[in-house]
């Protein structure tokens, strides 16, 4: 019980150190508690979700097919079971505003991709549609409210019979756009009235247990031929799909790596500071040996301070993951996907890892730093530990630079040299803590250079998407146009290195001038009619160089999946939805038709623009009519979902500079204690001294910084590289502005942590400090 009490005042004694250490074991508990229970909370959940609404391996597009010819299909072998359903396009307008509508019909007996009813019921009879309960929040539409829907000419009219959400739109697209994107369901009886037939044009596939996709996918092309096949896509390349396994995968990692890393360094602070505890009180070990105190139970008692450190440090990130991090995944994901019930609670179970792995290395430093002291005698171990043995440094063996510099330097010097290991050990909390600084400002302003170069990339005001077929009247032109170029897309495939990786080749005029090119020094480059323009995100996973042939396929159904091989003219840095690029001449050497599909527009003034939106928008064969902005709320969006996590980022490494530095500080005074009384009793000045320990912890910083300015930047193009796909491409580039900024934060902690030390000089005990053994 004696030593309980004296554990405690220990604590108290130090109690600013005690709140560092705790502060440190809690930002590593905050971020394992949060991420693994928003890593394991949506693995479990997608596990269920999918199964339970039986999610489809695989969809076949047909133009159109019959009931009969689909259940032929669905004797094909690896087949559990095949359901059909007519897909279609249609457009709800409001005032001022309108929508578009992706709009499927639900099979009878359903059990492919089955809807989650949120409210009301699923569509029964002709004239119902069950819509996605986001969209309906979005456009304030309830159930038993009349929608009217407009699609290929026809305005057709429903009752909302029920709001819910559908297991393959998870994620409907990049942004999460409720406002402008819905999906609705209607019921069999009602897809004569759309189409004055019936016919499926979507087959939804629930693949045998085990049996291989691929194989099954190669058997299902070939018997649909006869049939207007189209194409068809497996569960892994569905947008929704892939994007959540994606979101799945990197949480799970960022859940091991990121708090392994925040332990470790945990760890080398706690070492530095039981050795600390446990070589100043070693008058009070010899004293607890001679009255009898055994060496285990002496052990024991040193090792409670780090086990109380790891248990309070630990419940307390918890219970700030629990009312920060918990909240916040919850509304980012609601945000980000589309998952009816998920719910986000912490498990006790997670504050255990943290209290184990705090209490594991804080019992380890104790046992290492305590063993020596524990060998010796009771009455060695109550006598003052002699002090250290001087040598000259090297700087001291050149007299001429060294009888020039002033005594304080002399002092830091030989300080930080005589004792190389433990400067360099406690440099290593402030290196760490200087990296996370520089990757998370790194990263925020990558992030925020992918938005901002949306205006530079895209001068366009108005892009025009034409429906399939559009026939040649539909390209007429409105008065008010400044500048406008036609365009057409091609979904396309890269064939790299026995890897097929699926793109979009966009051929348009050399003049256009509406859309700009640049190289990764940001110098403009212009399109040719002798090559293709290769996004620079597809380059640097495969290779690709200026001069190099690739092979791209056309993966229209038309094309009978040609392959051609195309010069590669320049490499372009496109951010946000990188494309392939070539001029309408290049594309004619493969004998390949040039017929546009799409529109840029460019206004003579803003007040035009509105009429010339409103033609287009009016005119039946326009399929969709955007702007630039929507290309920029999708970089906002990726922006926007990844701030929060900066922004812990940034003060979590606040707090472990902060608690590194003031730990460093808080055992230099202890060391050097002698050293200062005796400066002390000789004279100087308070102010003096604070100034002598500041300079020297200034220098510990600066080289701590030093080594943390590579490996910065290394973990910077590693974060970098793992956010980077070929589908979105983050810059890597560091400015010396983020630099500045991590150093002076670096450096403004340390100014901090002095000051709040500086009380610890003033209560040195010149006359207990001066007792030692000569």
């Amino acid at each position: 019980m004696n030593l309980f009490k004296k554990l405690f005042r220990d604590i108290k004694q130090s109690v600013g150190q005690f709140t560092a250490f705790v502060l440190v074991i809690a930002v590593g508990a905050f971020f394992y508690t949060g991420l693994v229970t928003l890593s394991d909370n949506l693995s479990a959940y997608t596990k269920v979700y999918f199964k339970e609404h039986n999610l489809s391996d695989l969809n076949i597009y047909y133009r159109h097919i019959s009931k009969e010819e689909a259940a032929s299909l669905s004797k094909i072998n690896g087949i559990h079971k095949l359901e059909g359903r007519y897909s279609f396009d249609a457009v709800q307008s409001f005032e001022g505003d309108k929508a578009s509508l992706k709009i499927h019909s639900i099979p009878e007996n359903n059990e492919i991709n089955t809807p989650t009813v949120i409210e009301g019921s699923i569509p029964a009879k002709k004239g119902e549609i069950l819509i996605d309960s986001h969209y309906a929040k979005e456009r304030h539409l309830r159930i038993g409210d009349e929608m009217s829907i407009r699609t290929d000419n026809k305005d057709l009219k429903f009752i909302i019979s029920g709001l819910g959400e559908n297991v393959e739109y998870a994620k409907k697209n990049d942004i999460q756009d409720h406002n402008a994107y819905g999906v609705a369901y209607i019921s069999e009886e009602t897809v004569p009235e759309v189409i004055e037939s019936f016919f499926y044009n979507e087959l939804m596939i629930d693949a045998k247990e085990g049996f291989a996709i691929g194989k099954l996918s190669k058997s299902m092309e070939e018997a649909s031929k006869p049939y207007s096949y189209i194409n068809q896509v497996s569960k892994e390349r569905t947008f929704s799909y892939s994007q959540l396994n994606a979101t799945v995968y990197n949480n799970k990692l960022m859940s091991k790596v990121i708090p392994l890393v925040l332990f470790l360094i945990e760890a080398i602070i706690l070492y530095l500071t039981m050795s600390r505890i446990i070589d100043s009180q070693r008058n009070q070990v010899g004293i607890m040996k001679a009255l009898g105190v055994k060496n285990r139970s002496i052990m024991l008692h040193y090792m409670g301070y780090p086990v109380l450190v790891g248990i309070i440090g630990s419940v307390l990130g918890y219970a700030i993951a629990a009312f920060v991090f918990v909240p916040f995944i919850t509304v980012s994901n609601a945000r980000s996907y589309s998952l009816p019930g998920i719910e986000f609670s912490l498990s006790l179970y997670s504050i255990i890892p943290p209290i184990l792995i705090s209490s594991v290395f804080g019992v380890l430093s104790c046992y290492l730093s305590g063993r020596a002291i524990l060998k010796e005698r009771a009455a060695q171990a109550i006598r003052p530990k002699p002090p250290k043995t001087m040598k000259k440094i090297l700087i001291e063996r050149i007299p001429a630079v060294w009888s020039r510099l002033p005594y304080s330097y002399k002092l830091i010097l030989r300080n930080l040299f005589l004792n190389k290991q433990k400067a360099l050990a406690s440099s290593i909390g402030v290196v760490a803590s200087t990296v996370l600084l520089i990757t998370a400002f790194g990263t925020q302003t990558s992030l925020q250079k992918v938005a901002n170069q949306v205006e530079e990339v895209y001068t366009y005001d108005l892009r025009v998407d034409y429906k399939m077929g559009a026939s040649e009247d539909a390209f007429q032109l409105p008065s008010g146009i400044k500048n406008s170029f036609f365009l057409s897309a091609f979904p396309i495939e890269l064939m790299e290195n026995n890897v097929v990786e699926k793109a979009v080749l966009v051929v348009t005029e050399k003049a256009n001038n509406l859309i700009h090119f640049f190289d990764e020094k940001d110098n403009r480059i212009d399109l040719e009619n002798d090559g293709v323009l290769v996004p620079k995100s597809y380059a640097d996973k495969y290779g690709i160089a200026v001069g190099d042939y690739i092979q791209i396929a056309f993966a229209a159904p038309e094309f009978n999946h040609m392959t051609v091989s195309m010069k590669v003219l320049s490499i372009s840095t496109q951010y946000s939805n990188p494309s392939f690029y070539i001029t309408p001449e290049y594309l004619n050497r493969f004998e390949v038709d040039y017929r546009p599909t799409s529109l840029l527009v460019e206004a003579d003034s803003p007040a035009d623009l509105i009429g010339i939106r409103s033609f287009f928008e009016q005119n039946p064969q326009v399929d969709a009519v955007t702007d630039k902005t929507d290309l920029k709320k999708s970089a906002q969006y990726i922006l926007e979902q990844n701030s929060f996590l900066f922004v812990m980022f940034i003060i979590c490494a606040v707090v472990l500079s902060f608690g590194a530095i003031y730990t460093i500080s808080s055992i230099n005074i202890y060391e050097r204690a002698r050293e200062l009384a005796t400066l002390k009793v000789l004279g100087y000045q308070k102010n003096k001294i604070n100034r002598l320990i500041f300079v020297e912890n200034i220098s510990l910083t600066v080289f701590a910084i030093l080594i943390a300015l590579p490996i910065g930047g290394y973990m910077y193009a590693n974060v970098v590289k793992a956010l980077s796909s070929t589908h979105q491409q983050i810059p890597d580039r560091l400015n010396i502005f983020i630099l500045l900024v991590s150093v002076g934060l670096a450096l403004l902690l340390t100014v901090l942590a002095n000051l709040m030390l500086r009380r610890k000089v003033t209560k040195i005990n010149m006359i207990e400090s001066l007792k030692s053994v000569e």
